[in-house]
């Protein structure tokens, strides 16, 4: 049985609130349980035999997302021909599942209305105040952050989604609707962690999808990945964090941010198990960033040993976690692996974005802090611009709770399949000494060249005259010794010039190998 199964649930055409799981994504833990203080025995009248071990698994993943609020009350659930599709069930296992669930109370079921959560009443949680405006030290100098890849007819820089994908129907729709009901205060100076509807939206997502663990007090809404991480930065260095460990690999960017915050960043180097955590405790840090569900830019995922030790480290020592999950949405060969957060909320700070699922344009990003770090990062995001643009916001709110957030990141999830699945079929054709890797996720892939092929820079330049801009793996920090590496962002180009893009990519990597005997 998988760890973890996600459920990719059909659109049933209706657009009203009630209907919340249409076309939704469903985090579910199918592993043996635990046996921890939260855990729940299977219900009785359960089979033996593997369909029962199937059963028991589902009961009790559905009874702790309701339990964890991922489920939240009235939320209703797929139905049991999709659901067993979607784990790989059979539909009596589901039947039944869903059956016992009804008779505990956990679950509802009426003739024509499918299965629903039941409702069940849950401590409200206490609003925080945050704390009074104080000066945070800024930047000696403005950062330059936009990589050269102008003038180019093709652009295969990786960090981009395919902007002429973004849903303008959709999201133009949503904005009207979230304008209509938006009431008067929401268009004055409005609390620094964003507006509530879009925090619960974001809260109730986070929770089903991601498996994310907070509520809507403690999430912060940035105009950006980057602004949050300047916030986070910023705020550690406040309390007195003085070193980060950060992946030995990544966007130069990320580090630089968090220089000029005033911390020394440790790399980690990395291996297929993605970050090595050892020098955590040698070198003392306060903190570590880290990409554990898919590393920029080798795709590695933390293994679940790694993940259970940086945990530990930071529940030992204090530290402080940052996730930075980019991409997590976008998962194709594998199951999709819940957020480190929710192993350790009050450990791990969780950073999001829209800039891959919808666009960068959109400056919209969001962070789940833990209770602790909350008034210090709020102070700085009031400080930075009191608050992040209202009416995106609240359509992004809208879009998130109408179901058509969900229903653009399913439509985008194949699409971004199909153009990987074009690019690994044109190289493995046309140029196949080229080693493909770090694609069972995300919008990019790895492509190692074989030795003797031309150096990096005067491959990448050549490219260049030609109309073709690529990423070399020695910008995001890979050392000299390394094998030669593309960093190929296939989720970049628009749809009518990616044929294009990966013919012109083909013919210049084919160019640079070294000649057959």
């Amino acid at each position: 049985m998988n760890e973890r199964a996600t459920s990719h649930t059909p659109s049933t055409g209706r657009r009203g609130r009630d209907d919340r799981t249409a076309g939704y994504d469903l985090l579910l833990d199918l592993a043996a349980p635990r046996g921890g203080p939260g855990s729940a025995p299977p219900g009785p009248g359960a089979r033996a035999g593997a369909g029962a071990g199937a059963r028991a698994g589902l009961e009790r993943a559905l009874r702790e997302a309701v339990r964890d609020g991922r489920l939240a009350a009235g939320t209703r659930l797929p139905s049991t021909r999709v659901l067993a599709r979607d784990l790989g069930l059979a539909r009596n296992t589901v039947a039944d599942a869903y059956g016992q669930l009804v008779a505990e109370g956990w679950l509802t079921a009426r003739q024509g209305s499918g299965t629903s959560v039941a409702p069940r009443r849950a401590p409200a949680a206490a609003p925080r105040k945050p704390a009074p405006a104080v000066r945070a030290p800024q930047p000696a100098q403005p950062l330059d952050l936009t990589p050269g890849t102008s003038g180019t007819r093709y652009n295969l820089w990786p960090g981009s989604p395919d902007l002429s994908a973004f849903p303008r129907t959709a999201w133009g729709a949503a904005a009207r609707r979230a304008l209509a009901a938006a009431p008067s205060e929401a268009f004055g100076y409005t609390d620094p962690r964003g507006r509530p509807e879009l925090r619960a939206a974001l809260a109730e997502y986070l929770a089903r999808v991601r498996g994310v663990r907070t509520d809507p007090e403690l999430l912060i809404v940035c105009s950006g990945f980057v602004q949050g991480t300047g916030l986070l930065a910023r705020a550690l260095h406040g309390r007195g964090a003085r070193r980060i460990g950060v992946e030995a690999w990544g966007f130069p960017d990320t580090r630089t941010l968090l220089r000029k915050a005033g911390l020394t960043t440790l790399p980690l180097p990395l291996d297929e198990d993605g970050a090595a955590l050892d020098q955590l405790h040698a070198a003392r840090a306060d903190a570590v960033l880290l990409t554990p569900a898919h590393q920029f830019p080798t795709g590695a995922r933390l293994s679940p040993d790694r993940r259970t030790a940086v945990t530990a480290w930071a529940r030992d020592t204090g530290g402080v976690i940052v996730e930075d999950d980019y991409d997590g949405e976008f998962r194709y060969d594998r199951q999709p692996l819940g957020a480190l957060q929710g192993l350790a909320p009050e450990q791990v700070v969780y950073a999001g974005t829209a800039s891959k699922s919808l666009a960068p344009g959109l400056r919209l990003a969001w962070l789940a802090v833990p209770p602790d770090l909350l008034d210090a990062v709020v102070r700085e995001k009031r400080l930075a611009d009191h608050h992040s643009p209202v009416l995106d916001q609240l359509t992004l709110a809208e879009f998130l709770a109408s179901g058509g957030y969900d229903r653009h990141v399913r439509r985008m999830r194949l699409h971004y399949r199909r153009r990987r699945d074009r690019l690994i079929a044109a190289l493995a054709e046309r140029v196949p000494a080229v080693r493909v890797s770090g694609i069972a996720a995300g919008l990019h892939a790895v492509l190692e060249l074989p030795p003797g092929a031309t150096a990096l820079t005067p491959l990448v330049a050549q490219a260049h005259t030609r109309g073709l801009s690529l990423s070399p793996l020695p910008f995001y920090g890979a050392p000299p010794e390394a094998p030669p590496a593309l960093v190929i962002g296939y989720g970049t180009p628009p749809e009518h010039a990616f044929t294009g893009a990966v013919d012109l990519l083909c013919e210049v990597l084919k160019e640079s190998l070294p000649p057959t005997p």
